[in-house]
């Protein structure tokens, strides 16, 4: 008799087992939700913070190769040699410049993103490290330029006269690559607000239903970088877009605190339809 109890026992605990599965599997599968998105957030974080490394290496292969232009010319003589190396410090200087940027946004990122990873820091330092003793080592040369220049007015009025003209030429190249820099930064530079309706509304932005209509206010815009600025936080769990932009070139992902960030995976191909970029979110 008390084989068949613990018997019967038995077979209601098995029952009862299988009639709780679908709650258990519920649960389980929402567990494998959250840490899909969690490992989906961790691999974009990822992915930005890559590209950024990427740009910057670039930029120190380029920084690089300017140097070694600069160390060639030093050997050769006349207007044209210390017209090249003037051009290639303007060039050092400016990619050094732009690698400061990047270096910033990469360390912003690594203190805003969830994954730690201490290699990743010490890159970072080590690239700051880099630009210091770039900045030294440029500092440096253009020392050892002027010094050089000045012998040479010492000696010679004729080649002092030359170096009149040169600095005329690089005054004249300092010009033109300005232009160049403010009609490529003129460019690269878009536009982004994200607001309510209301907002919206306010400032001409959203009229009748329609976007980006006559004397909406264009200083309520922020100015970005297309080539630096890729990802913008909308601080909100609900958002759309307003403008047209490639959908295959972004995406509009939450975060950890389930809110919406968009991340322009190709900032040519979303910019191309538009230099100015407006979000409806709540």
């Amino acid at each position: 008799m008390k084989k068949v109890l613990i018997l019967v026992i038995g077979l209601a605990a098995v029952v009862s087992c299988k009639q709780g599965n679908p709650k258990a599997d519920m649960v389980a599968a929402h567990q494998r939700d959250s840490l899909n998105q969690i490992i989906v957030q961790k691999d974009n974080e990822i992915n930005d913070m890559m590209s950024t490394l990427n740009d910057i290496e670039e930029g120190f292969r380029e920084i690089n190769e300017a140097e070694n232009r600069v160390n060639l010319a030093r050997k050769g003589e006349g207007a044209n040699s210390k017209e090249r190396i003037r051009e290639n410090i303007q060039f050092i200087q400016s990619a050094m410049n732009q690698n400061r940027e990047l270096v910033n946004k990469l360390k912003q990122q690594l203190r805003e993103s969830t994954f730690k990873g201490d290699q990743l820091k010490r890159t970072v330092e080590n690239m700051v490290r880099q630009l210091e003793e770039k900045d030294q080592q440029l500092q440096q040369l253009r020392a050892e330029l002027d010094a050089k220049d000045l012998h040479i007015v010492e000696l010679d009025e004729k080649i002092a006269g030359l170096n009149t003209n040169v600095s005329s030429l690089t005054e004249e190249t300092a010009q033109k690559a300005q232009r160049i820099n403010a009609q490529d930064k003129q460019l690269h530079t878009a536009w982004f607000v994200f607001g309510t309706k209301d907002e919206l509304k306010e400032q001409q932005i959203l009229k009748d239903g329609k976007v980006l209509q006559s004397n909406f206010n264009r200083e309520y815009f922020t100015k970005i970088d297309i080539r630096i600025d890729k990802e913008i936080k909308l601080y909100s769990r609900s958002a759309k877009m307003l403008t047209a932009h490639p959908s295959s070139s972004y995406t509009l992902q939450r975060d950890a605190n389930k809110q919406y960030v968009l991340r322009i995976t190709n900032p040519q191909l979303f910019w191309s339809t538009s230099k100015y970029l407006v979000i409806l979110v709540k």
